[in-house]
């Protein structure tokens, strides 16, 4: 854990000098980033459940590595954007528990550590839910909304497979069988939602018919967890296949959104 501290912080090191020279972001890229922060409140616990779990624990720490610096990086930008009182103290709310929740996410994985991780990462996940909402009201956009709910797909696959990981783990976390339901059904009713959107191009839908495919292979394999008979390393393999489909799909979305203003 002490090489992946110190990587990430060269990287932030690297970061702090790189992005004031930049332009601002817009409104839709402002929704994108701070729905990325969502996703990756989840991805970093889900990482430390990997490690904790002995599930690909290599890539595992590279994912860890790469999201705290991508944490990071979606904090400045948001910061420079942030100019709005409501946005500012959303954002200065998510970034004191980040604060929290990074110095643990960086900890050798426990299992009696485990819950307070997981309280972090739900705190962190509701911060940054209210962060993109306050963006999308500022903006007004329809387009915006759909960039909002891509982005909320994309943090539901990690949350899936942090908590499929947390089952595994057999933490002593009374409601990790409800949340886990309760999140892969809310990944069904807003691919759904998303499938039905009058805006999808040619592309989104072809996209969307991909994402369909990869999350029917994803739930034959959640059905396993109800026998007791887990497949950790099918799951985070799925669950980050997603997760690439999804991140195309959010940014279909984000230029579809540019092109509306």
């Amino acid at each position: 854990m002490l090489k992946i501290s110190l990587i990430t912080t060269l990287l932030l090191g690297l970061l702090s000098g790189s992005l004031p020279c930049q332009a601002g972001i817009s409104d839709a890229e402002a929704v994108n980033r701070a729905g990325m922060q969502r996703m990756l409140s989840q991805r970093i616990a889900k990482t430390y459940l990997m490690i904790g779990t002995d599930t690909r624990v290599d890539l595992a720490a590279s994912q860890l590595d790469n999201s705290i610096a991508n944490v990071e990086e979606n904090a400045q930008w948001l910061d420079e954007y942030a100019a709005d009182g409501d946005i500012r103290q959303a954002l200065n709310e998510a970034t004191d528990t980040w604060h929290q929740y990074r110095q643990l996410a960086l900890t050798r994985p426990d299992r009696s550590q485990s819950a307070e991780l997981l309280r972090l990462a739900d705190r962190l996940l509701s911060q940054s839910e209210a962060l993109v909402g306050q963006i999308e009201r500022h903006s007004g956009s329809q387009a915006a909304r759909l960039v909002n709910r891509s982005g909320r797909q994309r943090m539901l696959s990690q949350r899936i497979a942090m908590l499929y990981l947390a089952m595994s783990w057999k933490l002593p976390e009374q409601r990790l069988r409800s949340d886990f339901d309760a999140a892969v059904n809310e990944f069904e009713q807003g691919l759904n939602e998303l499938k039905t959107a009058p805006q999808n191009t040619a592309q989104i839908v072809s996209q969307l018919e991909k994402i369909d495919t990869q999350w029917r292979f994803a739930r034959a394999g959640f059905t396993l967890a109800d026998d007791s008979r887990f497949v950790p390393t099918v799951i985070v393999t799925t669950s980050d296949s997603l997760l690439r489909k999804l991140e195309q799909l959010t940014l279909d979305y984000e230029r579809l959104a540019g092109s509306a203003r």
